[in-house]
Parts: C-alpha cells; sequence; structure tokens
C-alpha cells in the first residue's frame, strides 16, 4: 500500500468510500455481511482512510462504518464524514430545515444537533477528518451564514479535539473553491473534488487541482473512475487501453492518472465487491506514474471519444425529489450507451419499461437539475431521450 502525507498523518493513498457498499437488494439498505468482509480486507491490506457522510445509503452508512472499525485499535484507522450543509437551510421559524433528498429528515435547532448525531452514529468521540460536504454555488450562502455560524462551531470542536483536520468537498467551479478559501486563509486543510482523466479538462478539475494548492491546501479525490463509468468504457477504448497495457484493467488506468497527480493525498474508491477492492490494491501497491504516452492516450484518445457524453456520475441526487419517481442515472447511462453507437440490448432494456418509468414521464419540474452536482439539464437530456425514443420503433 502506498501512503502519502495529508495534513502531518500518514494516509493511505487509497481511500475507502462509503457510499457504494454492497446491499440487501432493498433500496440503499447494506448488506452489513458483505460490506464487513471489504472493510476488513481493505484494513488488513493497509487502507486506513474511511470516507462516510450523513446521507450515505439512507443514513446507515455512518452507523455501519462506526461498527465495522469499532474491532481494530481507533488511533490505527482514520474516519472522515461530511456535514450535510447542501441539503439544509435556515427557515422563517428559525430552525435549520434539510431538503432535497434529506427532506423526510425533522428539523434542527444549530448545526451541532447533527454534529452530535454523527459522532453518535459513529460510535466515536472525534473525526479524525471533518468535511463541509458539497460546497458550492447552491450551498455557499448556507455555509457563510452567520447566523447560522458553521465554520465558527466546527472551529470550536476542532479546539477540543473533536475533529482533527477541517476540510471541505466540492462539485463546484475553481472560483468558489479559491473565493472560500481565500476568505477562510488557513482554517481549512484538505479539499475533496470530482478529480478524474474526464474530468480534468471537462469540469475544470486541472483548475481546482491549482487553485487548492495555491493556498496550501491537499487535494482528496472522489469520483475518480466516475462512479464506474471509466472502469468499462467502450469496445474500442478498452481495445486501446489492453493494448497499451494487456494485463491492467480497464479502471486501474483513471486510478493510475489521479494517483500520478502530486497534489493528491487520498484517492476514494466505493468498492462495491471484493474483486474490485483487490484489483485496486493491485494498483495501489505501485507508485509508477503514468507515462507521457499514457497520459496522451486518456486525455486525446479516450476522452475524445467520450466528450459528447452526458457526465452523469450515478450519484443518485436528483432521484431523492423527483415527483415521478424516475430512475434518472439508469435512464441517462442507456442513452449514454446508445451514443457509442446503435445497441439493441439498451432499447431491449427499455421495453421493459413501464410508461411512467420511461424518459417521457418527466414533468420538466426541474428538481433534479437544481440539485445535480454536475449541473446536468436533466429535464432536456430527458426530453431530448423521450424524442429519440419516439422515433425509433425498437423501444
Amino acid at each position: 500500500m502506498i501512503y502519502r502525507e495529508m495534513c502531518g498523518e500518514k494516509v493511505s493513498l487509497l481511500g475507502m468510500g462509503n457510499m457504494r457498499l454492497p446491499t440487501t437488494g432493498e433500496g440503499e439498505h447494506i448488506d452489513f455481511e458483505k460490506a464487513q468482509a471489504i472493510i476488513d480486507r481493505a484494513y488488513a491490506a493497509g487502507v486506513n482512510y474511511f470516507d462516510t457522510a450523513f446521507r450515505y445509503h439512507g443514513g446507515e452508512s455512518e452507523t455501519f462504518i462506526g461498527q465495522a472499525l469499532a474491532k481494530y485499535p481507533r488511533d490505527s484507522w482514520f474516519l472522515a464524514s461530511k456535514l450535510p450543509g447542501h441539503m439544509m437551510e435556515r427557515g422563517a421559524d428559525g430552525l435549520l430545515h434539510f431538503n432535497a433528498g434529506l427532506a423526510g429528515q425533522p428539523p434542527v435547532r444549530s448545526v451541532a444537533e447533527v454534529f452530535e448525531r454523527q459522532l453518535e452514529k459513529c460510535g466515536v468521540d472525534h473525526f479524525d477528518f471533518y468535511l463541509l460536504h458539497n460546497l458550492c454555488e447552491s450551498s455557499y450562502d448556507f455555509y457563510m451564514d452567520e447566523q447560522i455560524g458553521v465554520v465558527p462551531y466546527l472551529l470550536e470542536q476542532q479546539k477540543k479535539g473533536r475533529i482533527r483536520h477541517l476540510g471541505f468537498s466540492s462539485h463546484g467551479q475553481a472560483e468558489v473553491i479559491d473565493q472560500f478559501l481565500s476568505h477562510w486563509e488557513g482554517v481549512f486543510e484538505f479539499v475533496q473534488i470530482q478529480l478524474n482523466y474526464l474530468d480534468w479538462r471537462l469540469q475544470g478539475a486541472d483548475k481546482k487541482v491549482a487553485a487548492i494548492a495555491r493556498h496550501g491546501a491537499k487535494v482528496v479525490v472522489m469520483e475518480p473512475c466516475r462512479g464506474g463509468r471509466l472502469a468499462d468504457i467502450n469496445p474500442r477504448c478498452n481495445a486501446l487501453l489492453k493494448q497499451a497495457r494487456p494485463q491492467d484493467s480497464i479502471a486501474s488506468w483513471a486510478f493510475r492518472f489521479v494517483k500520478s497527480i502530486p497534489e493528491v493525498s487520498v484517492v476514494l474508491s466505493g468498492m462495491t465487491t471484493l474483486e474490485q477492492l483487490e484489483d485496486n490494491l493491485v494498483t495501489f501497491a505501485d507508485d509508477t506514474p503514468l507515462t507521457p504516452a499514457e497520459k496522451r492516450l486518456l486525455l486525446e484518445d479516450v476522452v475524445g471519444d467520450l466528450i459528447d457524453l452526458i457526465p452523469c456520475t450515478g450519484c443518485r441526487y436528483c432521484t431523492e425529489g423527483c415527483p415521478q419517481g424516475l430512475d434518472i442515472p439508469r435512464l441517462i447511462a442507456l442513452q449514454n450507451e446508445m451514443s457509442y453507437e446503435s445497441h439493441d440490448a439498451a432499447y431491449f432494456i427499455l421495453r421493459g419499461f413501464k410508461p411512467e418509468a420511461r424518459p417521457g414521464a418527466c414533468i420538466g419540474c426541474g428538481a433534479c437539475a437544481s440539485i445535480c452536482p454536475q449541473g446536468i439539464d436533466v429535464p432536456g437530456v430527458l426530453r431530448t431521450f423521450a424524442q429519440r425514443l419516439a422515433e425509433d420503433k425498437r423501444a
């Protein structure tokens, strides 16, 4: 296992993300036995950074990871969680109300109630790394609101030893990240961003890394494989990568790209199976960077083939507030599959969808677009998809 220095700590370069754990098949409920096996194998192999959040797996993730790690010495692993301010707002009644995917949660009087609940769920007395969840254009005002006092409260907890290192995750533009770091200069030690070879230019991840580095903060990577999209690209791109390195998995290219970036301290991977973990352990046993030719292959040939795709990562934020109950990531994945070539398999799958589950069922309310971390015009995408299907008899 490769280790890097982050905020004075020796952290494993491969971090365990806990948003895509194996499930029981009933919604997002975690299959604790299968997930525990993954945690145990990761820990045994030297992974010591474990990332969770308030909303992951419908709120089960924090409880699970706390129980899964409890058998190991507390000083042998690092736990990171996040304050869900991106899904909170101050109401006229003075209370903090949850929205979007957390709309069913009762309001709280302060962020302290959320923080205390997280510590209790995880069964710990402190977080090693604690983040503001998704500091971006739409959540900026909440995190900066002096009446709510998010950052002052967290700094107080840090002084008490209940937070060791403070950071934030962000799907925002580089300018927003830079502005926030400038306002709180020296406060935030690390920033977690979506970083992969597709988004290096597409989402300006290169500019985000530069902005973070200017403020002396470390980079934690999320979505290195874009929700699995870069683990099995398409026949042409897969063949190109296999020709270059026959022994390596397609996913390993995505991880090698991000771990070749010197500013990166941790690369999170949401591993759903032991097979995915074992593949990653091979990749993170060797710190050899990409060669210039390999980097060109990814950034020019592969990205050039993918650039017209809809940049959905499958985070499922959009599904939680959809009044029609549409499985939006699934629909977008099918549309992207059709973009490679004329895929009969995708049409076959769609034929099994009831009318109320097809893209034409979208009413264009925009609830999904307002919360999409990728800034996708989801109603427009589904409208175009519905028109395409209406013109094709196969669907």
